[in-house]
């Protein structure tokens, strides 16, 4: 039989609760039971006057409207302002009945400009969620894994222009500077002198300090691609990829997939420049071991882990060299008389220590214009074979032998399993395979919304996981001694 009255219902008055309405495994119940969201008050006081003024709007709803978008992949605010009046259970997740009005979808992007913009609001928010994970003892910082993935930025790839490239400072340079002196007088060179170089204007930024298109760049300079739209981005291209702005995301993980920290830098900045930011966050935690991929396998990042106490382990990383030519492993050196020794047993004695903290090692060219081994070893005119050697190779050497260590290679695995199954769920379901927010510090709370709500979307499955198990624990408990007592009472009987 057929029914025809499916509009009948349309201007039906129904009385009824809001808590009904919301199943009870609702993803948002499950979060709502596991975090109190009280704690926001505190962090939002001093932004607010306490005796003047009308009333705000509630902080915690402020909040948690952004948490929703990142939590469903919600592309924009006005979407998500959208689906929050049709969606009961956005409303009940808000406190929002079903004839209150919805906030306009620029009310969030103006309390973030006038009250948290310059803060570390977010980041306090992603903490704080971290130490409610940490205290159901599900965090295991022993071992973090890190990496890095990159965010498309808000950016037209053809509105750019050029500017002048400055030289990123280093985040180890002093120290450096210390050991290639110490280096240069231990072999008779004399100190290497300043360079008073012309310094450009750094990259990033809000914008004020770049070349305008009309001034003209000096010849000979080094230039890099600009955004117009968004200058604090960086021109990333790897591979076959599409050649795009964006921003570098560097996060760390436990291995069981909790995030505990992350930072965010223009996509043109190397991982092993960056990686201090992350380093000063995730050392608090005091692990024992850091997993990175090859990115991070770098002298400076292997001394910095070694010397505070921590195991660096990098992946085997191929030579460089041209197919058909010696590798570097083909050039024995002689601790003893501070040497290489070539294939054809010639000697390659020490040069000088450059700059960049490498050991310059050459052979004699008029030995090599007759060897016949040449056509393998150098194409230089002078027929001179250079090898180099950091000044802190020993720790990329310490770091090959923790990478032969048993059971280190199993532990490296894991990354697909934590760090890269984090970003792909992270770009899959939570919107962030792209953003479209201009700057870096709108990106910045991007990720750690982004990053608190994965995070405590984990720990509200798991305690209700917890919660079942504990529940039918007390079942055959019960049971059992429900068994017992009848047992009891028919042998009296």
């Amino acid at each position: 039989m057929m029914t025809k009255n499916a509009d009948k219902k349309r201007e039906q008055m129904l009385m009824f609760c809001m808590n009904d309405m919301v199943p009870q495994n609702h993803i948002l119940r499950l979060i709502d039971k596991a975090i109190d969201w009280n704690f926001i008050y505190d962090l939002v006081e001093e932004k607010y006057c306490p005796d003047n003024g009308r009333p705000s709007m509630d902080p915690v709803m402020l909040i948690k409207i952004p948490f929703i978008q990142y939590l469903y992949g919600i592309k924009s605010m006005r979407q998500t302002m959208k689906e929050i009046e049709v969606n009961v259970a956005y409303r009940w997740f808000l406190g929002l009945d079903m004839m209150d009005p919805v906030p306009h979808f620029s009310t969030f992007g103006k309390n973030y400009t006038r009250r948290f913009k310059d803060t570390n609001l977010f980041e306090q928010i992603f903490s704080r969620i971290l130490e409610e994970c940490m205290k159901y003892k599900l965090v295991d910082t022993d071992q973090i894994f890190v990496d890095s993935t990159h965010v498309k930025a808000c950016a037209n790839s053809k509105k750019m222009r050029k500017r002048v490239a400055h030289e990123q400072a280093l985040w180890y340079e002093d120290e450096l500077k210390k050991e290639i002196e110490q280096d240069r007088l231990a072999h008779g060179k004399k100190p290497l002198k300043d360079k008073n170089d012309y310094q450009p204007p750094a990259s990033g930024g809000n914008g004020s300090e770049n070349l305008e298109a009309s001034e003209e760049i000096p010849s000979g300079v080094k230039t890099q691609k600009s955004s117009i739209t968004d200058p604090e981005s960086g021109w990333f291209r790897k591979g076959e990829h599409k050649h795009v702005f964006a921003y570098a995301v560097e996060t760390a993980c436990d291995q069981h997939g909790w995030i505990l920290g992350y930072s965010v830098h223009p996509g043109n900045e190397h991982d092993s420049r960056t990686f201090k930011v992350l380093y000063e966050k995730v050392k608090a935690f005091d692990p024992s071991m850091i997993i990175a991929d090859a990115g991070y396998r770098t002298p400076a990042i292997a001394r910095r882990l070694l010397l505070d106490g921590i195991e660096p382990l990098f992946p085997y990383k191929r030579p460089m060299t041209k197919e058909g030519y010696f590798r570097k492993h083909d050039y024995v050196y002689d601790e003893y008389y501070d040497c290489y020794i070539c294939p054809e047993n010639q000697v390659l004695s020490y040069s000088t220590t450059n700059r960049d903290g490498y050991r310059e090692y050459k052979s004699r060219g008029y030995i090599c214009c007759n060897c016949p081994q040449k056509s393998k070893c150098t194409e230089s005119k002078d027929h001179v074979k250079l090898v180099t050697q950091h000044v802190w190779e020993r720790y990329i050497e310490k770091a090959e032998d923790i990478r032969h260590t048993l059971g280190n290679k199993e532990i490296y695995q894991k990354r697909k399993e934590t760090i890269e199954r984090i970003f792909g769920t992270a770009k899959e379901h939570h919107g962030f395979r792209y953003t479209q927010y201009i700057g870096k510090a709108r990106i910045e709370m991007k990720a750690g919304l982004t990053f608190a709500c994965m995070n405590l979307k984990k720990l509200a499955k798991i305690l209700v996981m917890r919660n079942r198990k504990l529940l039918s624990f007390i079942y055959r408990i019960e049971f059992l001694l429900n068994k017992i007592n009848a047992r009891e009472k028919w042998c009296l009987a």
